[in-house]
C-alpha cells in the first residue's frame, strides 16, 4: 500500500469533547481513588532543595532541572521528577494510620524525555502513599491493591463510553499478574519490551511483578531506583521483587502500554541490600535515607498514575499531545500533522 493510500488517523472526539472527556477523567478518577485505598487529598511542591535524597533519580540516568534560589544565599533547588521518598516522608510528617494514605497531584519536568507518542518534558500524575504493617509488605497485598486501582479504570472507561458512545471500552474484566522473571522464561529471545508486546496483545491488561532486580539472563527487566520500590526482596511465588507496573493493549498504537509504575517500598534492611547492590551506598548520609534507616519513616506502599497517560487511552488517542499542551519540535509537529494528529500547543 502507497503513503498516499494510508487512511489518515482522526480523532474520535473533536478539542471541544476532548476537553470535556479530560475534565472528567481528572475531577472523577482521584475521587475514586481516594475511596477505593482511602486516600486523603494534599498539596505537594513543584521544586525542592537539592542534596536532600528526596527527590527520585528515577533510572539513575535523568537530569533534574536546577536553579538558584536568591533569597537562599542562591543555594540550588529542583524540579521534581516524582514523588516517591517524598510522600513517605509526608505520611510520617501526617502522622498517617495503618491502612491510610496521601494523594496528590504531581507536575514535574524531565528534559531528558525523548520525545515520542507516550513522552514529553511534562509530566503529570496522581501520585498516591498508603500506611501499611511489615506484616503487609508481601505479594499478595500488592495484588489486591492492583486490582482496586484497575477496577477504577474499568469503571472510568465505562463513564467516558457512556457519555461519547463512539469509544467502546476494550480492557478485559480481570488484570493478569504476571512475574518478569516468568514472562523471560516465555519469551527468552525477545527484548524486555517485545516481551511486554506479547503480554499485554495476549491478556490486553497486565501487571508485571518484579522490576529492577536483574533477571535469570543476567540482564534487568527495567531500571529502577535503590531507595523507593523493593526490587530485591523474594515474592512468595520465589521470585524478587515487590513491585511492577499496570500494562495494557493500547489499540491505537497497536503496543503495550503503561499506565502505573507502583510498589511495596523498601524497608531499612532492604535499602541497605540495594543501595549496596547499585553502588550507592554514599546515599545513606542524605536527609532521606538516614530518616529510613533510623525508623523514622513508615512502612508503605505507593506509586503513579499518569494523568495524561490515562486520558490518552481512555480517549483513544496516538499521542500524548493530544491531551497536554506542551513544546513539541517544529519537525514532530510536523510529522503529527502529516498523520492527522494535532498536537496541543
Amino acid at each position: 500500500m502507497t503513503a498516499t493510500n494510508v487512511q489518515k488517523y482522526r480523532s474520535l472526539l473533536n478539542r471541544r469533547e476532548t476537553e470535556k472527556a479530560i475534565d472528567l477523567i481528572k475531577t472523577t478518577f482521584p475521587v475514586a481513588m481516594a475511596e477505593g485505598l482511602n486516600l486523603i487529598k494534599i498539596s505537594c511542591p513543584l521544586a525542592i532543595m537539592d542534596g536532600t535524597g528526596i527527590n527520585d533519580d528515577l533510572n539513575g540516568i535523568e537530569r533534574p532541572v536546577k536553579f538558584p534560589i536568591r533569597n537562599q544565599s542562591d543555594a540550588t533547588a529542583v524540579v521534581v521528577q516524582s514523588l516517591a521518598k517524598w510522600k513517605r516522608w509526608q505520611l510520617a510528617e501526617l502522622e498517617a494510620e495503618e491502612g491510610e494514605g496521601i494523594l496528590t497531584d504531581m507536575r514535574a519536568l524531565r528534559p531528558d524525555e525523548d520525545y515520542s507518542p507516550l513522552h514529553s518534558l511534562y509530566v503529570d500524575q496522581w501520585d498516591w502513599e498508603q500506611k501499611i504493617s511489615m506484616e503487609n509488605r508481601q505479594l499478595d497485598y500488592l495484588k489486591n491493591t492492583v486490582k482496586t486501582l484497575y477496577g477504577i479504570f474499568l469503571r472510568a472507561e465505562r463513564s467516558i463510553a457512556a457519555m461519547f458512545p463512539q469509544i467502546q471500552p476494550i480492557l478485559p474484566e480481570k488484570i493478569t499478574f504476571i512475574q518478569a522473571e516468568a514472562l523471560l522464561q516465555k519469551y527468552p529471545d525477545l527484548s524486555p519490551k517485545e516481551r511486554e508486546y506479547q503480554a499485554c496483545k495476549e491478556h490486553k491488561a497486565v501487571f508485571l511483578i518484579g522490576i529492577g532486580d536483574v533477571l535469570s539472563n543476567g540482564e534487568k527487566h527495567d531500571g529502577r531506583a535503590p531507595d523507593y520500590d523493593d526490587w530485591s526482596s523474594y515474592n512468595s511465588e520465589g521470585h524478587k521483587g515487590l513491585n511492577g507496573d499496570i500494562l495494557v493493549w493500547n489499540p491505537m498504537l497497536e503496543n503495550s502500554f503503561e499506565l502505573s509504575s507502583m510498589g511495596i517500598r523498601v524497608d531499612a534492611k532492604t535499602l541497605e541490600r540495594q543501595l549496596r547492590l547499585s553502588g550507592q551506598e554514599e546515599r545513606k548520609q542524605l536527609f532521606f535515607h538516614k530518616k529510613l534507616l533510623n525508623g523514622e519513616l513508615p512502612q508503605s506502599i505507593g506509586g503513579g498514575i499518569g494523568q495524561s497517560r490515562t486520558c490518552m487511552f481512555l480517549l483513544r488517542k496516538k499521542h500524548i499531545g493530544e491531551v497536554q499542551s506542551g513544546i513539541w519540535p517544529p519537525d514532530e509537529v510536523e510529522k503529527c500533522s502529516q498523520q492527522g494528529i494535532e498536537l496541543m500547543k
